[in-house]
């Protein structure tokens, strides 16, 4: 499609005109009885001015929600068709999967209309299908087949980070750096902002389930149920990595807690042997009125003798307490 217009691309999906269209021919694609997709950049300037001029036909309200800047899931009936508010992972270059990009779908019988201001990879996957010539002929497969593949990359961002924090939490057991901390926090931080949007999203598939419209089947609510089903056991699994890093990262404080008090013990335990020996040498080496033992040429060894006997009393008398014993 020219760059002006803003369509990214549409296909007339069944009937004689099959395949990739013009911007005219889509435009009365929509209007006739025949299977018409069309996804628009809701970036572009002229989005909502392109759909009230040649999509009037559309309910007010689901041209409202197709423009709306509040992208949190949800879908709602309108009339005959249904307008779906759904997220997916962002895949966009130089952007994390978590901060995850809004699609909105609007579908009755014989036309879908999708809109999203950066690129799905679910609605990429669906033009290529429909390029192929293999796109659903039908309105209800195609609302299927886009949200198995929303469902399906959440599920692969999610077993992504279940691996994650399975290695993460293999160094904190066997390593215990300070450096883990970040990760961790990194780490929490991407389910978090994750599960703010897939939380309302798994609301919404729950709701799709319950749709009753002319053009979703019994099997296509029944294949939808699944993927809502599959919503609430990734945001499930996702609450318990969630707690997971502030369980792993709880227990790295510990351990590094544990490892400053075996240190300060151990320096605490040195200062106790050491401390009345530097007090003893310091006395013997004060020059006032001559220093002890000088004309004895044995007394550097007597003084020896004696903190080394002084010593080991003190280290049989700390290991009968077990305080020694604590510091392994």
């Amino acid at each position: 499609m020219p760059a002006e217009t803003p369509i990214h691309f549409a296909y007339i999906l069944e009937g004689p005109a099959k395949g990739l269209s013009s911007e005219a021919a889509v435009i009365d694609g929509l209007r006739s009885d025949e299977f018409a997709w069309v996804h628009l950049d809701g970036t572009h300037e002229e989005a909502a001015e392109w759909i009230f001029e040649h999509m009037e036909y559309l309910d007010p309200q689901a041209a409202e929600a197709l423009t709306d800047v509040n992208t949190r899931p949800r879908v709602m009936a309108i009339d005959d068709g249904v307008m779906m508010i759904l997220r997916g992972m962002n895949y966009n270059e130089g952007e994390d999967p978590e901060d995850m990009v809004s699609v909105r779908i609007y579908a009755d019988e014989k036309r879908v209309v999708t809109i999203s201001r950066k690129r799905v990879l679910a609605v990429e996957r669906m033009a290529q299908r429909a390029d192929r010539g293999a796109a659903p002929e039908e309105v209800g497969e195609f609302l299927v087949h886009l949200i198995e593949d929303l469902v399906g990359n959440i599920a692969n961002f999610q077993a992504r980070l279940d691996t994650e924090v399975a290695d993460l939490e293999e160094m904190v057991i066997a390593q215990g750096h300070a450096n883990l901390r970040r990760a961790l926090v990194d780490k929490r931080l991407q389910l978090i902002a994750a599960l703010r949007f897939l939380k309302p999203q798994r609301d919404a598939l729950a709701d799709s389930a319950t749709l009753i419209l002319p053009f979703l089947s019994a099997t296509i609510i029944r294949e939808i149920e699944e993927e809502a089903v599959k919503m609430v056991r990734i945001v499930e699994d996702m609450e318990e990595l969630r707690d997971q890093t502030a369980i792993l990262r709880e227990e790295l404080s510990g351990q590094l807690s544990d490892r400053l008090n075996r240190n300060m013990f151990v320096m605490s335990m040195a200062s106790v042997i050491f401390l009345p020996l530097g007090f003893m040498t310091g006395l013997f080496g004060v020059n006032v009125a001559g220093m002890p033992g000088v004309e004895n040429p044995y007394a550097f060894y007597i003084l020896c003798a004696v903190c080394a006997g002084i010593m080991a009393i003190q280290v049989a008398f700390l290991v009968a307490l077990r305080w020694l014993g604590t510091a392994k």
